[in-house]
């Protein structure tokens, strides 16, 4: 069965069209929602199929859109009409099949059962047994300079199907489109679209057989590449030897400020950075990361929006995204990290609390309830004396009174509406796993 027909078989076509679907995902040019898709293809469907086939069906260009970067820069995303996202799913998945039989095991990301927990884990594995120099390979621009003819090329050893490499390589020059301009796309590989993460994948698994054909020590996840030696002379032999491979072979670019040799230390990879604690290799979030979780808490709790916001939809927010941080860098070590940033979140907590309380009587009169409830043992004046406190919401919301009465216990297990903050500790103790 060609590869084309198995693409346009109704099973692998629903299979794409339901993954689509729940992934959700913004529009494309034609303004065609996820929610109106169902409907457009059903309309539409023998015409669709039929071009496919008859190598006459043409992709839209993608929307460009630009996305913040941790270092204050920005991403560019391409995002194909859902219809193309459709089609590009259906794609992606038969070819997905073939390749993940012959993809590196050292290759991480974006593949089936494999996570970015896997790569650190392999990274450390390496580390522990002695490969304590990094080489952090830094690939310019990956996704804007892959080699159309190249990538074909390499298709085509696995992939024998003529209509397929053509809609492929239709995809790749479908152009882009910026403040209602439309661009072509000479070279890259559009970020955005389903077929962009297993076309990279295909990409760059030459250089994994490369590596492997050379017995390197490595990990990859889409284009972020570590390699590890035992030794700063085989560090800086392999760097030079492999930077000059990649861009002779592959007509790639290595960023030769950003690629690095280094000791695990001073490495960072997917978020993480390396450090020794009790004699072997751990990892820890980097300082970047940590930053950037303060930064997010703070903008969402700002005193001016959330005071507006009832406090419940507020806490099950910020739960949300302290349990996203969590549970990706839960295999790393961060226990005093997460013991002093829970004691910080509980006191952005509190100011709210006392803040939406406003008025003093009102302040009062609730702390004074809530004393009497869980036996605090304040009097009546240190209470009053808060309450009616010069002091800015802040400084105020540091006092014993504030601290003791509205205790962690508390913020956890009695805000109303069943929102009880979380205890980022306690919660990554629970999770912890590596």
């Amino acid at each position: 069965m060609e590869l084309m027909e198995v693409i346009l078989s109704k099973e692998n076509l629903n299979r794409a069209y339901k993954k689509v679907v729940a992934n959700k995902g913004a529009s494309g040019i034609d303004d065609i929602t996820v929610e109106e898709l169902g409907s457009y293809i059903r309309e539409n469907q023998e015409e669709i199929i039929s071009s496919l086939r008859n190598r006459t069906y043409f992709p839209k260009p993608v929307r460009r859109v630009y996305i913040p970067k941790g270092n204050g820069k920005e991403r560019p995303l391409g995002i194909p009409t859902a219809l193309d996202r459709t089609i590009q799913q259906a794609v992606a998945q038969p070819i997905s099949d073939i390749y993940e039989k012959i993809f590196s095991e050292y290759s991480y990301g974006f593949r089936p059962n494999r996570s970015c927990h896997d790569a650190i884990r392999q990274a450390l594995e390496y580390l522990n047994i002695g490969y304590e120099w990094v080489i952090d390979i830094d690939i310019e621009q990956f996704f804007d300079k892959v080699n159309h003819d190249k990538l074909i090329q390499i298709l085509r050893e696995q992939v024998n199907d003529s209509s397929v490499l053509n809609l492929i390589r239709k995809y790749l020059r479908a152009g882009v489109m910026e403040k209602g301009i439309i661009k072509a796309t000479k070279t890259g590989v559009p970020q955005g679209g389903p077929i962009s993460v297993i076309l990279s994948n295909v990409y760059l698994d030459k250089l994994d057989k490369e590596l492997e054909q050379r017995g390197m020590h490595f990990v990859r996840y889409a284009d972020d590449v570590l390699i590890f030696t035992k030794s700063e002379v085989a560090a800086n032999r392999v760097m030079t030897s492999i930077s000059s491979w990649i861009e002779r072979k592959l007509f790639l670019k290595v960023n030769a400020t950003k690629s690095k040799v280094v000791r695990p230390t001073r490495s960072k990879y997917l978020g993480f950075t390396f450090l020794k604690n009790g004699g072997q290799w751990k990892v820890k979030p980097t300082n970047e990361k940590k930053t950037k979780l303060y930064q997010v808490m703070r903008e969402y709790l700002k005193r001016g929006k959330a005071i507006a916001r009832p406090l419940a939809v507020t806490i099950k927010r910020v739960n949300q995204i302290v349990m996203g941080w969590i549970n990706y860098f839960r295999i790393g070590m961060m226990k005093q990290f997460m013991d002093e940033f829970g004691q910080w979140l509980r006191h952005k907590i509190r100011v709210i609390v006392i803040k939406q309380w406003k008025i003093p009587s009102t302040i009062f009169r609730n702390l004074a309830y809530l004393n009497r409830k869980y036996k605090n043992g304040f009097n009546d004046e240190s209470i009053y004396k808060v309450a009616n406190s010069r002091l800015g919401w802040y400084k105020r919301c540091s006092m014993d009174v504030v601290n003791f009465i509205l205790n962690p216990t508390l913020l956890e297990t009695k805000i109303k509406d069943g929102a009880g903050l979380l205890n980022p500790l306690n919660y990554y103790l629970r999770n912890v796993g590596i």
